[in-house]
């Protein structure tokens, strides 16, 4: 089997690379992204290819699978721009595995792409998709399931298989993480236990995630598979404020939700960090999602629990812990952070 991945340099990326090191029904595999890691990448062959100008077609033919990771986050203040890569290169990726004659493409969507949702139930693969319109991140998932929905109609040949995740977690993500979504002033050892002495007991603040690790098996097991459709992937426990709470040592605060909103909008508007308040929005509004079909069908499970999982981020956060990959690496920052002063907190790429 030939495996193409694109955005295979990031957090997931690296994690599948991981995955397909050892797989012996796995030939071969493309690693592609915009910009070259510093050292070879393991058992695969780098392309550098930009989704919104390559040539895709010809960097897909021959492949028997095209996985597509690339997505933008930040400058969370240019939504021309992160549109431009995550819409329509998204539609350009599939467009091209189409014309290439790949016979499957394996999609990273998000549990962002939900609509509004319970938060002490959870909801299986058939919860609307409207997403959450005040979240730009949640309204590209949105138009790219769509994407997919019509590619699904136009070409039945292809197989196409759509991942869910809840958030996703890494130790060696802890750089890429905080520079994406608390900027470059949050001093690294504030996020020590104890230090911080309230975390928010917001209404519907409950959240779950899921490792990186396991998110890369699961991608491994459905490229190695027959299956289609949409798969939720995330790991127990849910996450609310009593799990924060034990994670670092410290007291809950309630508060309504208008208070964390405004405080994510203000600190947006002041360019003190790069995630503006849709995040919050996003976070308080999806539902919890339920695992069981990729357990039923890929036998997926998954290694990390959700709690382990973000107690690893935050060592990571603690510590600094990077990936050498151009979107992980500490000195994508620049020294003191500088890179990330310069970009306006979100503003420029």
């Amino acid at each position: 089997m030939r495996v193409v991945i694109v955005g295979a340099t990031g957090n997931v990326g690296t994690s599948l690379l991981e995955a397909l090191a050892a797989e012996s029904r796995v030939e071969e595999v493309v690693a592609v992204a915009r910009r070259p890691p510093e050292r070879p990448l393991p058992n695969a062959e780098f392309v550098a290819a930009d989704v919104t100008a390559s040539d895709l077609t010809a960097v897909f033919r021959g492949a028997d699978a095209v996985v597509h990771l690339a997505w933008l986050i930040q400058p969370g203040r240019d939504q021309a721009l992160t549109r431009r890569v995550n819409v329509e290169g998204s539609k350009r990726v599939f467009a091209a595995a189409a014309e290439a004659g790949v016979r499957s493409i394996l999609y990273a969507s998000s549990i962002g792409a939900y609509s509004p949702g319970p938060k002490d139930s959870l909801v299986d693969e058939s919860w609307p998709t409207d997403g959450i319109p005040s979240s730009f991140y949640s309204r590209h998932k949105v138009e790219v399931e769509r994407l997919l929905d019509r590619l699904e109609r136009e070409r039945p040949e292809l197989r196409v298989v759509r991942m869910r995740p809840a958030l996703i977690f890494k130790a060696q993500a802890a750089t890429e993480i905080r520079r994406l979504f608390a900027g470059p002033l949050l001093p690294g050892t504030l996020l020590r236990p104890g230090l911080i002495p309230f975390v928010p007991d917001v209404p519907g603040l409950r959240f779950q995630a899921v490792h990186s690790l396991d998110v890369g098996d699961a991608f491994r097991r459905a490229l190695l598979s027959d299956v289609a459709g949409p798969f939720n992937l995330a790991a127990d426990p849910p996450i609310g404020p009593g799990e924060l709470a034990a994670l670092f040592r410290a007291r809950r605060l309630r508060l309504p939700r208008s208070a964390l909103r405004s405080g994510a909008a203000a600190t947006f508007a002041l360019h003190l960090q790069p995630a503006e308040p849709g995040w919050v929005d996003m976070a308080l509004a999806v539902p919890l999602i339920d695992p069981r079909r990729a357990a039923r069908e890929l036998g997926w499970m998954p290694v990390h629990a959700a709690t382990d999982t973000l107690g690893e981020l935050l060592d990571g956060l603690r510590s600094g812990a990077d990936y050498d990959t151009p979107p992980l690496a500490r000195r994508t920052s620049g020294p003191l952070r500088i890179r990330e002063l310069l970009s306006g907190i979100g503003a420029r790429p």
